[in-house]
């Protein structure tokens, strides 16, 4: 006994784990004599312990089951779980081994490679400690208890049988006890197992050794052979560190693949998923918004791709050392006294953009007549209309592309079905269905590298028989290039049969000038920043400013002086059934009069055309001129002259003029101001800004160009202050009428 108090004393000195199982107080302290042999058929049968056992973790993993033992808690870290065994065997002299452990299980539990259960039992008769369980690794396979070899065989007496059947039934009450405690660590090892099977997935393999495990103690029920413990002792110690550590890599292996795969595609999930909703949710609205595109380039004229516009529009070059020329028309018989300014003809000028074409002319105007025979009469004057027809017909020889968008439906067709049959394109946009208006634009670009714009119809009274005023820009692609733009609008309206409005404007439509954003330029050496407006807000394309904000910014910008030139004035609704006070330009001119003290000159027509209630606003405006309020506000009616063959043209003899120039900024336009002109009627403005510009000998400003030309209209003969007389002369010109 001594012997064996001293080997337990070395055991624990060599570093083996003490057991944290509570001792059994029983007749163990009688038992263990160390030369006793028990015969393989004395032995009490234990057929369904290692078989039960396995059933109950195949039923806390396998079948989904939830165990109610909780785990308990272990604070030793090299303590292993126990696990029952095949067989309890209480003969041998030495510590009482149990193997065939759930290694995989308890690798995960324990944060080991494989842990496997060694109960150490003391057979000292006094030792208060009683049953002591050491814990060991093991592998994944099963170990049969022994036998100590050592005993003798000789025949046992009759106190020596009773003797060995008291411990037998001793042991059969404790094994009972061991195999309840550890049934309830087994439960509370597989409801460990459980939650941690809920968070984690096992690997294949490791399940795959379980099932073998369980399968195998089945297979293997029966009683051991004989072998002896320190054997057992030196396989547990050698073999399960070594089939544990294969276990775990490989256990580890999966799960590292199995994660890598997992964050791959939870990866390409989260890249590729959300994107590839974006695009068929955005495609999808598209079509239901839209409909489905004929083609591709069907879909790219629906969308408004500015930002993606340079990948597939080729980006022209761009020039911006220009040329301006302001033009004007003067009527045959109206003679300014000599060494008046004057402008160059809007007949020559349009002559000469023709003879600079090669490749392209686009012209949009409100119709076109070039020819006197929509009068049914036969003017000399017509002539220069025709000289003007005649070079447009000249063009598709010389292989320019002529396209002319003009307002539909044409009451007098013949001038352009005359081009169409000389090759040129002629559409007609019905913008009235659209917007309620026509369109009044008169633009010009040719070549995308010159332009013109003005008040000039393609009508050959524009070019003899009325006064008008234009600017033509030549070499200045990038001023030509959005004009062109422009004109595109047009085009793409008059292409489309329904008579409607696009939800928005395809991006090559985009200006690429504004108020926010202007050209700068040189006009004829002198530095400009230079933008176009258009009208009505409808037909404004992305970027692009609204001609009323464009005229509202320039008068809101003068500082001394604003004078305007202009056919009809009128602060209320035109061409409507339903009369609306319309007030925009008309507050502006009086708050720049009355409160900025800015001097406002209005130069306004009188012609058989006029509204009569016209003469009336402006009378409410000139009457601010007069004490206390001494607004600086003043108004005349311009009147060319005729006689009574002239009288007899239609549509001539007037001021046709739309332009503004201040101290500071120049417009030119093409729309009357009233209201319908900048709400449903199409029209173009041009502004350019040279305010501190540095001259050289010889240079001057377009400002001080068409100021000169104002004040030239406005001190002439033709030009007369508002009084009731000519309120009341005016008014009867329109109802002879």
């Amino acid at each position: 006994m001594a012997e064996k108090k001293m080997e337990g004393e070395e055991s624990r000195k060599a570093g083996k784990p003490s057991s944290r199982i509570p001792t059994f107080q029983s007749s163990l302290a009688r038992k263990r004599t160390t030369n006793i042999q028990i015969a393989e058929s004395q032995l009490p049968p234990k057929p369904e312990g290692s078989s039960r056992e396995c059933q109950v973790k195949e039923r806390g993993m396998g079948s989904g089951e939830t165990l109610q033992t909780k785990l308990p808690v272990f604070g030793d870290r090299e303590t292993a779980l126990p696990i029952l065994s095949t067989r309890i065997h209480s003969q041998s002299t030495d510590d009482l081994s149990v193997a065939g452990m759930f290694d995989p299980i308890l690798s995960e539990t324990s944060e080991a490679t494989s842990l496997p259960l060694k109960l150490s039992h003391s057979p000292e008769p006094n030792d208060s400690e009683g049953l002591e369980e050491s814990l060991h690794r093991a592998s994944l396979r099963v170990d049969t208890a022994s036998y100590d070899t050592d005993s003798a065989a000789e025949p046992q007496d009759a106190s020596t049988m009773f003797q060995l059947k008291d411990e037998q039934e001793s042991d059969t009450v404790v094994q009972d006890e061991l195999e309840q405690k550890l049934s309830e660590v087994i439960q509370g090892i597989g409801d460990e197992l459980e939650e941690k099977l809920l968070k984690e997935t096992l690997s294949a393999s490791i399940m795959e050794d379980v099932q073998k495990h369980c399968l195998t103690l089945k297979e293997t029920e029966k009683p051991p052979t004989e072998v002896p413990s320190e054997n057992i002792m030196k396989q547990n110690d050698v073999d399960s560190p070594a089939r544990s550590k294969t276990v775990y890599s490989r256990h580890t292996e999966d799960k590292n693949d199995t994660s890598t795969r997992t964050r791959g595609r939870s990866f390409a999930l989260f890249c590729f998923f959300p994107t590839i909703l974006l695009i068929l949710g955005g495609f999808g609205q598209h079509i239901w918004l839209y409909g489905v595109p004929r083609s591709v380039s069907h879909l790219m004229v629906q969308l408004e791709l500015h930002w993606l516009e340079g990948f597939w529009l080729p980006q022209e070059e761009c020039s911006s050392d220009c040329r301006l020329i302001l033009a004007e028309s003067i009527p045959e018989g109206m003679l300014f006294p000599s060494g008046s300014p004057h402008l160059q003809s809007i007949s020559h000028t349009w002559t000469n953009l023709l003879n600079r074409a090669n490749s392209s002319v686009n012209i949009a105007a409100f119709y076109l007549t070039l020819r006197d025979s929509d009068i049914g009469l036969t003017d000399p004057s017509a002539l220069q209309g025709q000289v003007l027809l005649d070079h447009l017909k000249q063009l598709e020889s010389r292989g320019v592309n002529l396209q002319i968008a003009v307002n539909g439906p044409q009451m007098n067709r013949s001038d352009t079905d005359e081009l169409t049959r000389t090759g040129a394109e002629v559409r007609e946009v019905d913008l009235k269905n659209i917007t309620g208006g026509i369109v009044h634009t008169k633009l010009w670009v040719v070549d995308k590298k010159h332009m013109y714009v003005g008040s000039a119809n393609m009508d050959w009274r524009s070019l003899t028989q009325v006064k008008e005023v234009g600017v033509s820009v030549e070499d200045c692609s990038c001023l030509a290039q959005d004009a062109s733009r422009i004109f595109g609008v047009y085009w793409e309206l008059g292409a489309q049969k329904n008579s409607s409005l696009p939800h928005y404007w395809p991006g090559r439509f985009s200006a690429l000038s504004s108020i926010k954003y202007p050209l700068t330029v040189k006009f004829n050496g002198v530095p400009a920043r230079v933008y176009l407006s258009s009208a009505p807000p409808q037909l404004a394309t992305y970027g692009r400013t609204d001609d009323l904000s464009a005229i509202l910014s320039v008068i809101a910008d003068a500082k001394k002086f604003i004078y305007v030139s202009v056919m009809d004035y009128l602060p209320m609704s035109d061409f409507t059934p339903e009369v609306r006070f319309w007030p925009a330009i008309d507050s502006a001119l009086r708050d720049a009069a009355c409160a900025r003290k800015v001097d406002v000159n209005l130069l306004v027509s009188c012609w058989t055309h006029s509204p009569e209630t016209m003469f009336i606003f402006l009378q409410s405006l000139s009457v601010l001129s007069k004490t206390p309020l001494g607004c600086n506000i003043h108004i005349k009616i311009f009147e060319v002259p005729y006689t009574p063959p002239q009288h007899q043209i239609p549509f001539a003899r007037v001021n046709h003029a739309k332009y503004m120039v201040t101290d500071r900024v120049v417009y030119i336009g093409t729309s009357n101001w009233s209201e319908n002109y900048f709400t449903q009627t199409a029209g173009v403005g041009f502004v350019v800004n040279q305010t501190g510009s540095v001259l050289e000998k010889g240079q001057q400003t377009v400002q001080n160009q068409l100021q000169k030309i104002f004040q030239r209209d406005w001190n002439s003969d033709f030009a007369r202050p508002l009084t009731d007389d000519v309120v009341e002369y005016c008014s009867r010109r329109k109802k002879a009428l």
